[in-house]
């Protein structure tokens, strides 16, 4: 029995001491299931910590480039007001200036007036002394008709009655168109001209006197003032006038007619050739859209500074203002050089910068009508000058612009769009939409001639620094054509 109640004891004992382990192997069991809960959610925290810290490091960057962006924007906005407060000065004094310029004008206008209304004056009492004159030539050559009837009744008079009176006649009626020392000699001979070249003398004293009248009414009717050259019409019914008959004033005349003649025949302009013509223009690139992917890049870029610089390109758009045509930036600034314009009043001008801030306004309406039109920009850092050229002619220059200023080489060249950032921060409203043909760059300052030759079809210059065929990269949609003349251009 006693062993017995230690056995029942000892499983009693047994029996709690099982069923500690297995309270204990449960326990240990759940602390590792829960230790294996807390390592999962650990890691998922820290993977979601860390694409968190990934987008929230993106976001700062953006942050810090947008606000990078705004504060380039910001400072450009308030240089440019500056500026445009420095050229509407510039203006107003320009405009003063004109004003003054304007009262000087009209000044020698009116006594230009006064100057011309005593002049008519005097040709009115000019043609009074040649009405006299012309009254006094036909009262001659009255007589003269009188004394040639004379002569031809006493032609028809019997012989034996001519060779009395005809000698003596002759003699004593004055010769027309002779001085005084061809008449001596033919009194003193007492010989005189036959009828037949009395009557020659007769009419060209006749048709002299009715080319002297024509002559007085031509100039009475144009109102021109004594001094001024004759009409084309005089010049010709003087030149049909023999010479030897001419009136001395006549004669001292025709010079001044025949030189007059001369020089209209050396001004008549020459007929420009139509666009269609226009070829020698080599390669096109066509921006088809404004997105900022589309863009055309130089790599590398120029090699040395620039003291002075020319673009021409011809250019064509259908958009209802002129985009960004070059923007040329450096790290230090994205404003080096631009030809910049956007989709924002005013939009018949662009900007011509050279260094933020400094920049003039060009007028760019008449590339706006969808046609082919050319340009050249120029401008020199000597001079410290401008010029702006559209279709050969001049649209505008200036001065005091950049004198001393050196566009620095090495920097990121771009066409048809404007760099807010070295190579990029493109907006759409600014981009170049059309066609660009025969685009090239000089380091040097181009003559009117050479403007002239390269918008008439003659080829470019010597010495570009850049053409179209160093662009290195096209972007997005933008094609390049090889068009020889601009008729060929799509």
């Amino acid at each position: 029995m006693i062993f017995l109640r230690k056995f029942r004891r000892f499983q009693e004992v047994t029996l709690v001491r099982l069923q500690e382990i297995a309270a204990n192997y449960n326990v240990s069991y759940n602390v590792d299931a829960s230790f294996r809960r807390l390592e999962s959610k650990h890691e998922a925290l820290e993977s979601a910590a860390n694409v968190t810290h990934g987008a929230l490091h993106e976001e700062l960057r953006d942050l810090k480039s947008g606000a990078k962006k705004l504060q380039n924007k910001t400072r450009k906005a308030a240089l440019r007001v500056q500026a445009l407060e420095d050229a509407w000065q510039e203006r107003e004094r320009q405009g003063a200036a004109e004003r003054e310029a304007q009262d000087a004008l009209l000044s020698n206008l009116t006594r230009e007036l006064a100057r011309r209304r005593e002049d008519t004056r005097a040709l009115q009492a000019s043609q009074g002394s040649q009405r006299k004159v012309l009254e006094s030539l036909q009262d001659a050559l009255k007589n003269q008709g009188a004394k040639l009837a004379e002569l031809e009744q006493l032609v028809k008079a019997p012989p034996e009655h001519n060779e009395v009176l005809l000698p003596s006649a002759l003699a004593a009626a004055p010769l027309l168109n002779r001085s005084p020392a061809e008449k001596e000699p033919e009194a003193a001979a007492g010989q005189g001209l036959t009828l037949k070249k009395l009557r020659a003398k007769h009419r060209q004293r006749k048709k002299l006197l009715q080319l002297e009248h024509r002559r007085l009414e031509a100039r009475a009717q144009n109102g021109s003032l004594p001094g001024q050259e004759p009409s084309p019409q005089e010049e010709t019914e003087e030149e049909e006038a023999p010479p030897q008959s001419e009136p001395q004033g006549l004669r001292q005349e025709r010079p001044v007619m025949d030189k007059a003649s001369e020089e209209e025949e050396r001004e008549v302009p020459q007929v420009s050739r139509p666009p269609g013509t226009i070829c020698n223009v080599g390669t096109m690139l066509v921006f088809p859209n404004a997105s900022t992917e589309n863009f055309a890049a130089f790599r590398p870029s120029f090699h040395t500074a620039l003291l002075e610089l020319s673009l021409c390109s011809w250019v064509r758009t259908s958009a209802r203002y002129l985009g960004t045509i070059l923007s040329y930036a450096t790290e230090d600034n994205d404003n080096k050089l631009v030809l910049h314009g956007r989709d924002a009043a005013p939009r018949n001008a662009i900007h011509f910068v050279i260094g933020d801030p400094a920049f003039r306004e060009l007028p760019v309406g008449r590339f706006l009508d969808g046609r082919w039109h050319h340009l050249c920009v120029i401008w020199s850092s000597i001079q410290g000058r401008y010029w702006f050229y559209v279709d050969r002619r001049l649209a505008s220059m200036g001065s005091r612009f950049q004198k001393g200023y050196e566009v620095p080489a090495g920097g990121s060249l771009v066409l048809g769009q404007e760099q807010d950032t070295l190579g990029g921060g493109f907006e759409p409203s600014e981009a170049f939409v059309g066609h660009l043909a025969g685009w090239a760059m000089w380091d040097r300052v181009l003559s009117p001639g050479e403007v002239s030759g390269i918008a008439t079809g003659n080829g470019l210059p010597r010495g570009p620094v850049l053409s179209l065929a160093n662009v290195t990269k096209l972007s997005g949609a933008v094609q390049k054509v090889t068009c020889s003349c601009l008729e060929h251009c799509p």
